[in-house]
């Protein structure tokens, strides 16, 4: 039994002058464990891999995984000194905090896609809490709607609230469209994993539903089914999944999300590291390594084909496949050499599409449990504006002294059943919303933690802000903060590399979806992609893009092969 990985020695960060690489290592104890270790020390690292990814975020881990299990090598290279893209955590004063992760959903149903893939490359030991009944609570100007799990349960209390005939048929109409939606997504993102002749013959047709879904906005649909307000506000509150308002957003991206928390949402027992440490044990069996503090500085193309990566500090390392995470802009802009950009024909195109927004993340830590200030599961979607989500992100962006457009208030300590077994008499509460990179960019090159006091005085003022909501929905934490820190988009940047701190990447408005390029498949041989740039945002759309990854790189059935071997597995 593969257990799980411990990477709690390494330092949230270093310095400067700290050495390059740091290696996960695998040791086997006397036991029939298998216990995972970092250690700060330069490793061992192979002149040839059957695979590099670049980047450790769920969509390349994911397509380590599954080809480590079809017995290939395979290289992770990671530049931030903690694994795990946005599903890592960092701790500070006895404090531990998700950076991304704050609910999955889809993970209840024992047939779920989502749920038998994770199954597959944890070897069933990522293990989830229930975020009990209510997963989501929408406040708009104080008035509360919750979220039920479950579908039936979630359309009663929908018409509850909106008792108006007319409403509840718009309430059906929206559940039916959801489903729509879902039916024809299939197809599109099959063909996404589809090159050559056989692409070029297939896409027509199997993304022809989808795309009649794809080019309407959110609000386009929402229009059409319902002219009350304030039930397309509370129909389209859970936006900040996705990170686009009504108006700007395509529907097929809304759909994805609001189907996939129905059935409720759910937490990672141990906190969102859990993923990492779950599945490093496949790649590091088959004789793969996990490298942190190691950034790529460029893919190494010869005449056409990848051929591995050259280092931050110039060492080369050979590859026979090359898979980048890192996004679509920082792949093309800065990981493809000078000389071989005009190979990628859609380049200009690609470069050009727009990032999501940035955020603010306020991170706080008492001195008390989840339990003892009755802390809730449920996330918080406050809307202080009222109805119009559009308008009021456009205000806030415009200037951002205007009121927050949105409040997201999450309580991890709560979800997580065995947070008070690693941080006892503790609890944590993180509160986020939309920012632009714009506000932070006269701090570009400063060093984290030493941007001056400018800087901090202007974060201390989002977080006084932000604070306000948390005391007024839940009062009892007023006086009870140890420690709280604000992240802006340039921290963001810092840490995970993203070209304008987005968190979700490329935006989802309806022209992303009508891009062909945004596929595993790159014009540069043995050169692939993976990420939520590919596919859709979150953890559901990085860990499919995983599959898709692996199943173009090995011209296979991945979803068929992991469905089987699971059914075989549950059968002995």
């Amino acid at each position: 039994m593969l257990a799980n990985c411990n990477i709690r020695e390494i330092p949230d960060q270093v310095g400067d002058d700290e050495p390059l690489y740091s290696i996960i290592f695998l040791y086997l104890s006397m036991s029939e464990t298998k216990l995972f270790q970092s250690y700060k020390q330069k490793p061992n690292i192979d002149e040839h891999y059957d695979v590099i990814c670049i980047g450790s975020g769920l969509g390349s881990l994911t397509t380590a995984s599954i080809l480590s299990r079809k017995g290939m090598k395979v290289l992770v290279c990671e530049k931030h000194t903690t694994p795990g893209g946005y599903t890592h955590v960092f701790t500070r004063n006895d404090y531990e905090w998700d950076v991304g992760l704050h609910y999955v959903g889809d993970m209840e149903r024992m047939g779920s896609l989502l749920r038998v893939v994770f199954e597959y490359i944890t070897d069933k030991n990522l293990k989830w809490a229930d975020m009990g009944e209510v997963y989501d609570k929408i406040i708009i100007k104080d008035r509360v709607y919750e979220y039920l799990k479950g579908l039936q349960p979630w359309k009663e209390r929908m018409k509850e609230y909106f008792p108006a005939e007319k409403d509840a048929r718009a309430i059906d109409k929206y559940v039916e469209l959801l489903f729509d939606v879902n039916k024809t997504s299939k197809g599109y993102f099959m063909q996404k994993a589809l090159w050559g002749f056989v692409q070029f013959l297939a896409s027509p047709f199997l993304g022809r539903g989808y795309e009649k879904f794809s080019k309407r906005t959110t609000k386009e649909v929402l229009d059409e089914i319902s002219e009350n307000e304030e039930l397309k506000a509370v129909l389209s509150a859970q936006f900040g999944d996705y990170g686009m308002p009504p108006s700007k957003s395509s529907f097929v991206i809304h759909a994805a999300v609001a189907l996939h928390y129905m059935n409720g949402g759910f937490y990672p027992v141990g906190g969102s590291e859990e993923i990492f440490n779950t599945i490093a044990p496949s790649i590091l069996a088959s004789g793969g390594n996990i490298l942190i503090g190691a950034g790529v500085k460029e893919i190494l193309i010869e005449n056409g084909v990848a051929k591995g990566v050259v280092m931050e500090d110039e060492k080369v390392i050979k590859g026979d496949v090359v898979v980048s995470g890192a996004g679509v802009h920082i792949t093309y802009n800065n990981l493809i050499p000078q000389q071989d950009k005009f190979r990628i024909k859609h380049m200009d195109e690609a470069i050009k599409l727009p990032q999501s927004y940035g955020h603010l993340s306020l991170y706080i830590g008492l001195k008390h449990t989840a339990e003892e200030l009755d802390l809730p599961k449920a996330n918080y979607w406050i809307y202080p504006n009222g109805t119009d989500h559009d308008k009021a992100i456009d205000l806030f962006l415009l200037d951002y002294n205007n009121e927050f457009p949105v409040v997201y208030i999450s309580f991890p300590a709560s979800k997580n059943p065995l947070f008070t077994e690693k941080y006892p008499g503790r609890s944590t509460i993180e509160i986020i919303t939309v920012a632009k990179y714009d506000w932070f960019k006269d701090w570009e090159g400063t060093k984290w933690k030493k941007r001056g006091e400018v800087y901090d005085a202007l974060k201390e003022k989002f977080a006084q802000r932000l604070l306000e909501f948390l005391y007024k929905y839940e009062p009892q934490v007023k006086g009870k903060i140890d420690h709280y820190e604000l992240s802006t988009p340039i921290t963001t940047k810092h840490f995970c590399n993203y070209l304008n701190g987005e968190i979700y990447g490329l935006d989802h408005d309806p022209n992303r979806f009508a891009k062909d390029f945004l596929r595993p498949h790159t014009p540069i041989k043995n050169l692939f992609l993976t990420g939520q740039d590919i596919v859709t945002v979150g953890i559901a759309g990085a860990l499919m893009s995983g599959v898709l990854t692996a199943s173009t790189i090995t011209k296979s059935n991945i979803v068929g092969e992991i469905t089987k071997a699971m059914k075989e597995n549950a059968a002995e």
